[in-house]
């Protein structure tokens, strides 16, 4: 099974507030928040937008995940190195990360089981 598009795209950033404003300007809702420097934006069916505050003394970064329907069904190839296997995270879903040729990172995420 492969993976099916994309799911987010996670970006840091050390304004919130000024990040948050601009991505509303550019169509996305923001969801209710818990006022943590964190928060979710969409806009229509796409891929969702995860916003969060990071110290300045961090250099902010950006995260594509990508969807996968069925975590226990996907093999991937043994020429997608496994970083780490499906785990649950705090927010409700499942994650692994895996390497590509080029050393990068990348998330992929399921639904959380049931």
């Amino acid at each position: 099974m492969a993976s099916a598009g994309f799911e987010a795209v996670f970006v840091e950033t050390h304004n919130w507030g000024r990040s948050a404003k601009f991505f509303q300007e550019l169509g996305y809702r923001l969801e209710p928040s818990t006022g943590d420097g964190s928060g979710v934006f969409r806009n229509g069916d796409g891929p969702y937008l995860v916003l969060v505050e990071v110290p300045e003394d961090r250099q902010p970064a950006v995260q594509v995940a990508l969807k996968v329907p069925d975590p226990d069904g996907f093999r991937p190839d043994p020429v997608v190195e496994v970083v780490t296997p499906f785990q649950d995270t705090h927010y409700g879903t499942r994650e692994m990360t895996v390497r590509d040729p080029d050393g990068r990172v990348w998330s992929l995420q399921a639904p959380a089981k049931s």
